[in-house]
């Protein structure tokens, strides 16, 4: 039931969040040159239930989940990749260029991914009009303009919190319609655009408390070993 809540272009977005992890496992299965596999056998190495993955699959393809032969392995991950838009080059830009955007826009694997960053905006006099990663860093005033000239559909936030609303709303004003927002606040938007929110505080939270609850649970094995 609750996937049913949230729906990207009538996919649920758990769907649409496994499917990339079904095509980097389905890539290295490839490398081992296995050539068909099936639903069952990729359920109890993702650790899913065999009736979630038949389901996603079924949403990018209609070839294979046959009960003898399974899925061909090269035709599914194709059929994923189209379905996903991996062979679509989209355009992106980038605001906020501290460490984290610095580190973005240095990464050379979102192209793998259909998605291309081609500049990055900031308000800082000292990165603008210089390069990193090979993409210029140009004035946010500049930003509207540019991102309508280009037909640019993609943002990416990586400014502080306090801005990151009013990054936004000029990005949906220049016609983004999806945003990947690694700012720690909640953003406003209207119905038409997609935010994914990367909330890392989040994130290595439910790492520590991971930690803390394995290290309880050895201490108290340990004790009991002893005692």
């Amino acid at each position: 039931m609750e996937e049913k809540k949230h729906m990207v272009g009538g996919i649920s977005r758990k769907t649409l969040e496994r499917l990339p992890i079904y095509h980097h496992y389905l890539e290295g299965k490839l490398k081992e040159e296995t050539e068909t596999i099936s639903a069952p056998s990729i359920a109890m190495d993702l650790q899913l239930n065999e009736v979630q993955v038949r389901k996603d699959l079924a949403m990018v393809t209609t070839n294979g989940g046959k009960p003898k032969m399974g899925y061909q392995v090269m035709e599914l991950i194709k059929d994923i990749e189209e379905f996903l838009g991996y062979h679509n080059s989209n355009q992106a830009v980038l605001v906020g260029a501290g460490s984290l955007g610095k580190a973005l826009l240095s990464y050379k694997g979102f192209e793998q991914y259909g998605v291309e960053i081609v500049m990055a905006f900031d308000t800082d006099g000292r990165k603008v009009n210089t390069k990193i990663g090979g993409k210029m860093v140009l004035p946010f005033g500049k930003l509207e303009s540019l991102c309508k000239r280009r037909n640019i559909h993609i943002g990416i936030i990586t400014v502080p919190a306090q801005a990151a609303q009013e990054v936004c709303d000029h990005l949906v004003a220049a016609g983004v319609r999806a945003i990947w927002n690694f700012a720690p606040i909640h953003l406003s938007v209207p119905e038409h655009v997609l935010v994914q929110n990367e909330n890392m505080a989040v994130s290595l939270a439910a790492l520590s408390k991971y930690l803390y609850e394995a290290e309880k649970k050895g201490r108290q094995q340990a004790k009991g070993e002893n005692d």
